[in-house]
Protein backbone atom coordinates (compact mmCIF):
# COMPACT_ATOMS: atom_id res chain seq x y z
CA UNK A 1 0.00 0.00 0.00
CA UNK A 2 1.02 3.70 -1.08
CA UNK A 3 -0.16 6.53 1.26
CA UNK A 4 0.75 9.97 0.62
CA UNK A 5 -0.76 12.70 2.56
CA UNK A 6 -0.41 16.54 2.21
CA UNK A 7 3.34 16.38 0.59
CA UNK A 8 3.96 19.67 -0.44
CA UNK A 9 7.16 20.40 -2.93
CA UNK A 10 8.77 23.31 -4.45
CA UNK A 11 11.66 24.31 -6.56
CA UNK A 12 12.19 28.01 -6.13
CA UNK A 13 8.94 29.70 -7.56
CA UNK A 14 7.98 26.25 -9.02
CA UNK A 15 5.16 23.89 -6.77
CA UNK A 16 5.32 20.68 -8.30
CA UNK A 17 3.69 19.61 -5.27
CA UNK A 18 0.74 21.11 -3.32
CA UNK A 19 -0.63 19.39 -0.21
CA UNK A 20 -1.03 15.99 -2.31
CA UNK A 21 -2.85 12.98 -0.86
CA UNK A 22 -3.96 9.69 -2.38
CA UNK A 23 -4.09 5.79 -1.16
CA UNK A 24 -3.10 2.95 -3.45
CA UNK A 25 -4.35 0.37 -2.20
CA UNK A 26 -3.17 -3.50 -2.58
CA UNK A 27 -4.80 -5.65 -5.79
CA UNK A 28 -5.56 -2.51 -7.65
CA UNK A 29 -3.98 -0.11 -10.23
CA UNK A 30 -3.95 3.17 -9.15
CA UNK A 31 -3.37 5.69 -12.03
CA UNK A 32 -2.15 9.26 -11.49
CA UNK A 33 -3.35 11.17 -14.57
CA UNK A 34 -2.85 14.86 -15.97
CA UNK A 35 -1.10 16.45 -18.05
CA UNK A 36 2.68 17.08 -18.64
CA UNK A 37 3.37 19.08 -15.66
CA UNK A 38 0.86 18.24 -13.26
CA UNK A 39 2.83 16.88 -10.78
CA UNK A 40 2.92 12.75 -11.06
CA UNK A 41 6.17 12.38 -10.88
CA UNK A 42 7.24 15.11 -8.26
CA UNK A 43 4.79 12.51 -6.13
CA UNK A 44 6.44 9.31 -7.28
CA UNK A 45 9.84 10.52 -6.94
CA UNK A 46 8.99 11.57 -3.15
CA UNK A 47 7.27 7.82 -2.56
CA UNK A 48 10.56 6.62 -3.03
CA UNK A 49 12.88 8.64 -1.47
CA UNK A 50 14.21 10.20 -4.57
CA UNK A 51 13.39 13.55 -3.67
CA UNK A 52 12.76 15.03 -0.06
CA UNK A 53 9.00 16.63 0.48
CA UNK A 54 9.03 20.53 1.86
CA UNK A 55 5.96 19.02 4.48
CA UNK A 56 3.46 15.44 4.46
CA UNK A 57 5.08 12.58 4.23
CA UNK A 58 4.49 9.13 2.11
CA UNK A 59 4.82 5.94 3.41
CA UNK A 60 4.98 2.56 1.39
CA UNK A 61 3.61 -0.24 3.87
CA UNK A 62 3.84 1.70 6.38
CA UNK A 63 7.33 3.34 6.41
CA UNK A 64 9.00 5.83 4.44
CA UNK A 65 10.84 3.90 1.40
CA UNK A 66 13.74 4.50 2.87
CA UNK A 67 13.82 3.00 5.96
CA UNK A 68 12.91 -0.68 5.01
CA UNK A 69 15.92 -2.84 5.29
CA UNK A 70 16.03 -3.69 1.54
CA UNK A 71 13.41 -1.25 -0.26
CA UNK A 72 13.35 -2.64 -3.78
CA UNK A 73 12.32 -6.26 -2.07
CA UNK A 74 9.03 -4.28 -0.82
CA UNK A 75 8.84 -1.34 -4.11
CA UNK A 76 10.15 -1.31 -7.07
CA UNK A 77 9.81 1.52 -8.99
CA UNK A 78 10.71 2.55 -13.01
CA UNK A 79 11.27 6.41 -13.99
CA UNK A 80 12.80 7.14 -17.82
CA UNK A 81 13.49 4.38 -19.52
CA UNK A 82 16.07 1.74 -18.02
CA UNK A 83 17.81 3.41 -15.32
CA UNK A 84 21.11 1.47 -16.54
CA UNK A 85 24.31 3.16 -17.92
CA UNK A 86 24.17 2.57 -21.80
CA UNK A 87 27.65 0.93 -22.00
CA UNK A 88 26.25 -1.60 -19.16
CA UNK A 89 24.93 -5.22 -21.14
CA UNK A 90 21.11 -5.53 -19.92
CA UNK A 91 21.74 -9.08 -18.20
CA UNK A 92 24.72 -7.65 -16.19
CA UNK A 93 22.38 -4.66 -15.11
CA UNK A 94 19.39 -7.08 -13.76
CA UNK A 95 22.15 -9.41 -12.15
CA UNK A 96 24.02 -6.66 -10.53
CA UNK A 97 20.40 -5.24 -9.34
CA UNK A 98 19.41 -8.76 -7.87
CA UNK A 99 22.78 -9.10 -6.46
CA UNK A 100 22.79 -6.20 -4.50
CA UNK A 101 19.03 -6.62 -3.24
CA UNK A 102 19.86 -10.77 -2.10
CA UNK A 103 17.80 -12.00 -4.98
CA UNK A 104 18.60 -15.01 -6.82
CA UNK A 105 20.68 -14.91 -10.26
CA UNK A 106 17.87 -17.59 -11.80
CA UNK A 107 15.22 -15.02 -11.26
CA UNK A 108 17.20 -12.39 -13.82
CA UNK A 109 15.91 -14.59 -16.87
CA UNK A 110 13.17 -15.32 -15.13
CA UNK A 111 11.85 -11.16 -15.27
CA UNK A 112 13.71 -10.69 -18.53
CA UNK A 113 11.79 -13.36 -20.12
CA UNK A 114 8.71 -11.64 -18.35
CA UNK A 115 8.85 -8.19 -20.04
CA UNK A 116 9.22 -10.13 -23.05
CA UNK A 117 12.97 -9.10 -23.99
CA UNK A 118 14.40 -12.06 -26.37
CA UNK A 119 17.42 -14.21 -25.36
CA UNK A 120 19.29 -12.54 -27.84
CA UNK A 121 19.07 -9.36 -26.92
CA UNK A 122 20.36 -10.02 -23.15
CA UNK A 123 23.61 -9.37 -23.46
CA UNK A 124 23.14 -6.41 -26.14
CA UNK A 125 24.44 -2.76 -24.63
CA UNK A 126 21.58 -0.76 -23.32
CA UNK A 127 23.03 1.94 -25.67
CA UNK A 128 21.89 -0.24 -28.74
CA UNK A 129 18.43 -0.57 -27.05
CA UNK A 130 15.30 1.02 -28.45
CA UNK A 131 12.82 3.09 -26.51
CA UNK A 132 10.95 0.66 -26.42
CA UNK A 133 13.19 -2.27 -24.85
CA UNK A 134 15.00 0.61 -22.46
CA UNK A 135 11.05 1.32 -21.00
CA UNK A 136 10.97 -2.99 -21.05
CA UNK A 137 14.28 -3.26 -19.01
CA UNK A 138 13.56 -0.58 -16.36
CA UNK A 139 10.38 -2.43 -15.64
CA UNK A 140 12.43 -5.75 -15.20
CA UNK A 141 14.41 -3.82 -12.64
CA UNK A 142 11.47 -2.34 -10.69
CA UNK A 143 10.20 -6.48 -10.86
CA UNK A 144 13.82 -8.10 -10.19
CA UNK A 145 13.04 -8.17 -6.49
CA UNK A 146 9.41 -9.58 -6.23
CA UNK A 147 8.05 -6.53 -4.40
CA UNK A 148 4.49 -6.15 -2.85
CA UNK A 149 4.27 -2.54 -4.84
CA UNK A 150 5.30 -1.12 -8.18
CA UNK A 151 5.72 2.29 -9.43
CA UNK A 152 6.39 3.19 -13.40
CA UNK A 153 6.40 6.45 -14.39
CA UNK A 154 4.83 6.83 -18.25
CA UNK A 155 5.25 3.04 -18.95
CA UNK A 156 4.15 3.38 -22.09
CA UNK A 157 6.31 5.68 -23.70
CA UNK A 158 8.19 4.05 -26.74
CA UNK A 159 6.48 0.70 -26.54
CA UNK A 160 4.56 0.48 -29.77
CA UNK A 161 0.82 -1.54 -29.82
CA UNK A 162 1.52 -4.58 -29.10
CA UNK A 163 3.83 -3.19 -26.20
CA UNK A 164 1.15 -1.52 -24.98
CA UNK A 165 -1.30 -4.72 -25.19
CA UNK A 166 1.60 -6.55 -23.33
CA UNK A 167 1.64 -3.68 -20.73
CA UNK A 168 -2.32 -3.85 -20.28
CA UNK A 169 -1.93 -7.66 -19.35
CA UNK A 170 1.20 -7.18 -16.88
CA UNK A 171 -0.58 -4.38 -15.19
CA UNK A 172 -3.95 -5.76 -14.63
CA UNK A 173 -1.65 -9.30 -13.86
CA UNK A 174 0.28 -7.57 -11.21
CA UNK A 175 -3.23 -6.43 -9.44
CA UNK A 176 -4.13 -9.78 -9.53
CA UNK A 177 -1.71 -10.98 -7.54
CA UNK A 178 -2.48 -8.80 -5.11
CA UNK A 179 0.11 -6.19 -5.62
CA UNK A 180 0.03 -2.92 -4.98
CA UNK A 181 0.45 -1.07 -8.57
CA UNK A 182 0.90 2.57 -9.26
CA UNK A 183 1.94 4.29 -12.82
CA UNK A 184 1.54 7.60 -13.90
CA UNK A 185 0.10 8.64 -17.48
CA UNK A 186 -1.50 11.37 -19.37
CA UNK A 187 -3.10 9.05 -21.79
CA UNK A 188 -6.44 8.88 -20.23
CA UNK A 189 -8.07 6.50 -22.73
CA UNK A 190 -5.55 3.91 -22.04
CA UNK A 191 -5.29 4.50 -18.43
CA UNK A 192 -9.00 3.81 -18.57
CA UNK A 193 -8.52 0.45 -19.55
CA UNK A 194 -5.56 -0.44 -16.84
CA UNK A 195 -6.45 1.29 -13.95
CA UNK A 196 -9.12 0.47 -10.72
CA UNK A 197 -8.59 3.96 -9.45
CA UNK A 198 -7.35 7.47 -10.63
CA UNK A 199 -6.11 10.48 -9.34
CA UNK A 200 -6.65 13.49 -11.02
CA UNK A 201 -3.81 16.12 -10.63
CA UNK A 202 -3.09 19.80 -12.50
CA UNK A 203 -0.48 22.04 -11.59
CA UNK A 204 0.67 20.10 -8.58
CA UNK A 205 -2.90 19.51 -6.80
CA UNK A 206 -5.51 16.72 -6.99
CA UNK A 207 -8.57 18.01 -8.47
CA UNK A 208 -10.21 14.59 -8.21
CA UNK A 209 -10.07 11.09 -7.32
CA UNK A 210 -11.91 7.87 -7.32
CA UNK A 211 -12.66 4.36 -8.62
CA UNK A 212 -12.93 4.01 -12.27
CA UNK A 213 -16.20 2.88 -13.44
CA UNK A 214 -18.26 5.35 -10.99
CA UNK A 215 -16.27 8.07 -12.99
CA UNK A 216 -16.84 6.63 -16.43
CA UNK A 217 -20.55 5.76 -14.86
CA UNK A 218 -20.88 9.45 -14.11
CA UNK A 219 -19.12 11.23 -17.26
CA UNK A 220 -18.56 9.00 -19.97
CA UNK A 221 -15.07 8.19 -19.66
CA UNK A 222 -12.16 9.40 -17.98
CA UNK A 223 -11.32 12.37 -20.54
CA UNK A 224 -14.78 13.88 -19.67
CA UNK A 225 -14.18 13.40 -16.12
CA UNK A 226 -10.58 15.00 -15.94
CA UNK A 227 -12.13 17.86 -17.68
CA UNK A 228 -14.72 18.50 -15.54
CA UNK A 229 -12.96 17.99 -12.63
CA UNK A 230 -10.28 20.68 -14.31
CA UNK A 231 -12.78 23.60 -15.13
CA UNK A 232 -13.97 23.42 -11.13
CA UNK A 233 -10.89 23.61 -9.66
CA UNK A 234 -9.65 26.66 -12.12
CA UNK A 235 -13.09 27.97 -10.87
CA UNK A 236 -12.63 27.59 -7.33
CA UNK A 237 -8.94 28.84 -7.99
CA UNK A 238 -10.71 32.14 -9.69
CA UNK A 239 -13.06 32.48 -6.85
CA UNK A 240 -10.28 32.31 -4.39
CA UNK A 241 -8.43 34.66 -6.44
CA UNK A 242 -11.12 37.14 -6.84
CA UNK A 243 -11.83 36.98 -2.67
CA UNK A 244 -8.16 38.03 -2.24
Amino acid sequence: MIDVTNVTKTHGSVVSADRVSFIAPPGAVTGLLGPNGAGKSSAMRITCDLDRADAGQATVCGLRYRSHTLPMRVAGAQFEGSGAHPSRRAIDHLRWIARVNHVGASHVEQVLEQVDLQPQDWKRRVREYSLGMQQRLGIAAALIADPQVVIFDEPANGLDPIGIQWLRGLLTGLAREGKTVLLSSHLMSETELVADRVVLMDRGQVIGQGNVPELVREHGNLEAAFFARLERSRQQDGLADGAR
